[in-house]
């Protein structure tokens, strides 16, 4: 059996300077983690996993390193690459996570929101679209990763980190793919983000918030739908999905 790697010398640190790493599942070879650091950074997630005594309420990257170590087997690091400065390493980050959809990273790479993967005619909506006005105060919620296998409203209202106060003030919610507006909609409440508020999620999220609403009368639609999110709202490198123009 190899032996395990648990940090670099320091003549290697020197060397290699910002990276991006890959953790992969031995048990099926699918990477389930990307991330970028230096130093020994790549080794901190391992080092966490095995430092806890409960695992029932942990992410779930660390779910996966735990049940990898419970079987008898080891992480797979692999440094994808290195020998670059911190923006280049954001850069290279960002690319990999998009390309790696089922990875447990719970954001998207560095401006993945906005530069991430599209195709061809969504590139043209992106730039060729009319920028939106906004003549309300809105909520912007760029719902990219958590639409897969959901309803827009659905991938939309639940659930986010966000501040209850600023979020009641908002008059619409609107969501956005890669920059442009998809779905408006009114919140009528917002809510805890758990299975007795949010049933028909089947999930327990009590540190973040969900709405109930309903779409936008068509009026309101015809101001925002389809409509490109003005630049100053898409600042390269953000990737935070939440945003307000008030």
């Amino acid at each position: 059996m190899s032996k395990r790697i648990s940090e670099f010398p320091s003549e290697v640190i020197d060397e290699i300077k910002y990276y991006v790493y890959r953790l992969i599942d031995p048990r099926n070879g699918e990477t389930f983690y990307v991330g970028k650091g230096k130093g020994n950074r790549v080794f901190n997630h391992m080092k966490c996993a095995l430092a806890l005594e409960e695992f029932d309420n942990v992410n779930d990257k660390l779910q996966v390193i735990h049940e990898i170590h419970t079987a008898g087997l080891e992480v797979i690091h692999v440094i994808h690459r290195h020998g670059m400065d911190e923006k280049s390493s954001m850069e290279v980050e960002a690319a990999l996570i998009d390309a790696y959809p089922s990875a447990t990273n719970i954001m998207g790479g560095t401006g993945s929101n906005d530069y991430g993967p599209m195709n061809a005619l969504e590139i043209i909506n992106k730039y060729a679209a009319e920028e939106a006005v906004f003549e309300h105060k809105v909520l912007m919620i760029t719902i990219n990763k958590s639409l897969e296998g959901r309803s827009v409203y659905d991938a939309t209202r639940y659930a986010w980190k966000l501040s209850k106060t600023k979020a009641e003030n908002a008059e619409y919610v609107l969501s956005v793919v890669q920059g442009i507006i998809v779905g408006v909609y009114r919140p009528k409440i917002w809510l805890i983000a758990s299975m007795e508020n949010f049933s028909e999620f089947n999930m327990d999220r009590p540190e973040r918030l969900a709405f109930v609403g309903s779409e936008a009368d068509e009026k309101i639609k015809s101001i925002y739908l389809r409509k490109r999110i003005p630049c100053k709202y898409r600042k390269r490198g953000a990737a935070n999905p939440i945003k307000y123009n008030f």
